[in-house]
């Protein structure tokens, strides 16, 4: 059975004044997957996904989701997470899922009450008296209550304790649509390795490897965590 292409890039390329931010990046991304979006500080990560959900006008080339150009219309096929809280801090939990309900029709709130149940968050509770910790929950929650085609999530578990890691992972992978794809951008590899089915490394604003998980460790005998520390020599 052939693979549905989901999202495809060719010569997406970023430029802020001289500096490259993006060069020249052909992709192809099928469904159902999740992938790890991976390179160090200022490799392009972040650029890249602001491009793919429409927030960036890239300087050439192209991408498109589910065979569309990125416009208003692909938006309703993504559900993106930035990296920064964008939600206001004098709003009730409860009150921003009755936001995200209005705002996307694939929205499942029942989702989203039972994941803050399963997290100890009372949806009374003001975002603003939140710990950073509990505050990027909140954000994850809402994000993956929606029912995407393609989720881009920016550093999830960037601001959750070590503890609460595992159980936000399970959480990403439980609740998405198995025919959706996940790019999840993350220097903290070695937690999430064992959730990939592919990653892409980027730097400097090139791809430059996309492999699946078993591939890398049939050919490269070594772990995810363990060739992107190769490459990147960290």
């Amino acid at each position: 059975m052939e693979e549905r292409i989901l999202l495809e890039t060719k010569g997406l390329t970023k430029l802020y004044k001289n500096k490259v931010a993006l060069d020249q990046v052909d992709l192809s991304v099928t469904a159902g997957k999740i992938i790890g979006l991976l390179g160090s500080n200022g490799s392009g990560k972040t650029t890249l996904i602001k491009l793919l959900n429409g927030l960036l006008t890239p300087t050439a080339g192209e991408a498109k989701i589910l065979g569309q150009p990125i416009s208003a219309e692909t938006k309703k096929h993504v559900a993106y997470l930035p990296e920064r809280t964008y939600l206001k801090n004098n709003m009730k939990v409860e009150s921003m899922i009755r936001l995200f309900e209005d705002f996307y029709e694939d929205f499942n709130k029942e989702r989203a009450y039972e994941m803050l149940k399963h997290l100890n968050i009372n949806p009374k509770d003001c975002f603003k008296t939140m710990s950073k910790g509990t505050r990027e929950k909140v954000q994850l929650i809402l994000v993956m209550s929606r029912d995407a085609d393609l989720y881009l999530l920016d550093e999830p578990i960037g601001g959750v304790d070590p503890a609460g890691r595992d159980y936000i992972l399970n959480m990403i992978v439980s609740n998405y649509n198995p025919e959706a794809t996940i790019i999840l951008s993350t220097h903290l590899i070695s937690d999430i390795e064992n959730y990939l089915d592919e990653v892409i490394f980027i730097r400097d604003g090139r791809i430059i490897l996309q492999k699946t998980v078993e591939e890398i460790r049939e050919e490269e005998g070594k772990s995810v965590d363990g060739l992107f520390r190769e490459v990147y020599r960290c």
